[in-house]
């Protein structure tokens, strides 16, 4: 067969052999429903490929853009060929169009959403105002979203596998010292927290003063100077009032009491874009 030539924004379709066609390297799935998929191979051994592959020409052969569920299905039924639209993108293109096509299909897990929106940023830059834009969502969606990478190892396999929601995940945040996430994860599993009830777990500790929103230095339980303690009520404001300022920003924020009415409020920035952004919402909000 001959090479077919690229057909960019064309809807002319090839028949591509199945084994010249490599998965997309930005493909933000780690796994694929079973029984979804059994479902799939039936259908395509009776019925064929309906929907053709989206796929790019590279060095190698071809690379599948869109379409990774029909390749597994029609390589489980033996098919030799499969029906594809080809067209030029560049590799930012490319994982655009994955993100987007299994957001807009739900097919992501949160985790899996979090961990594609941050390998995109990594390797593209930008920021997260622009990524929310090109995947159609509200910025403060994508923040939220990433801080779920903030927590721990064990909490984001929870959070992996299905035993926790990303609402309880999220509502896990405000404690912000890593044991306390992990049990407090742990203790949802085991007697079923609803996610409001896990966040009044959270309230009470903060009031209560079993936790430190924040690491208390190293002289031995004292509170980080300049902060105020968790356990007070005027502690538990101040943190609630970080939180609204972080989701309105969509960047970390603290804010530092001292003696009195003095303080500080700390805003960070990754980059001079996000910077520039965060200087826009304050002065329109101003």
């Amino acid at each position: 067969m001959g090479t077919p030539a690229l057909a960019g924004g064309s809807t002319e379709y090839v028949p591509i052999p199945v084994d010249s066609i490599a998965r997309n390297p930005y493909q933000p799935r780690t796994e694929f429903d079973s029984e979804e998929l059994a479902e799939l191979v039936q259908s395509i051994a009776q019925h064929g490929v309906l929907q053709p592959l989206l796929v790019r020409k590279v060095a190698e052969g071809w690379q599948l853009i869109a379409g990774e569920r029909r390749l597994l299905a029609s390589r489980r039924v033996g098919l030799a060929e499969v029906p594809c639209r080809v067209v030029e993108m560049d590799d930012k293109s490319v994982c655009e169009v994955a993100i987007v096509e299994n957001v807009q299909r739900a097919d992501l897990n949160d985790l899996e959403k979090a961990t594609a929106f941050q390998g995109y940023l990594d390797k593209f830059g930008g920021s997260i105002e622009e990524l929310a834009r090109k995947m159609g969502k509200d910025r403060s969606t994508i923040s939220n979203c990433l801080r779920l990478l903030e927590l721990p190892e064990q909490v984001k396999q929870a959070l992996g596998r299905g035993a926790i929601s990303a609402g309880h995940a999220r509502a896990l945040l405000p404690l912000e010292v890593e044991s306390h996430q992990v049990d407090l994860c742990a203790q949802i599993q085991a007697e079923s927290l609803s996610v409001r009830r896990t966040e009044e777990v959270v309230r009470e500790k903060l009031l209560a003063g079993d936790v430190l929103p924040f690491a208390a230095t190293a002289g031995g339980g004292n509170k980080p100077k300049g902060r105020t303690r968790g356990g007070s009520i005027g502690g538990a404001h101040v943190r609630d009032l970080e939180r609204q300022l972080r989701d309105a920003l969509g960047t970390k924020v603290e804010i530092s009491l001292k003696a009195k009415q003095a303080g500080k409020l700390v805003v960070h920035f990754a980059n001079n874009e996000d910077f520039e952004r965060i200087c826009h919402f304050l002065k329109k909000a101003g």
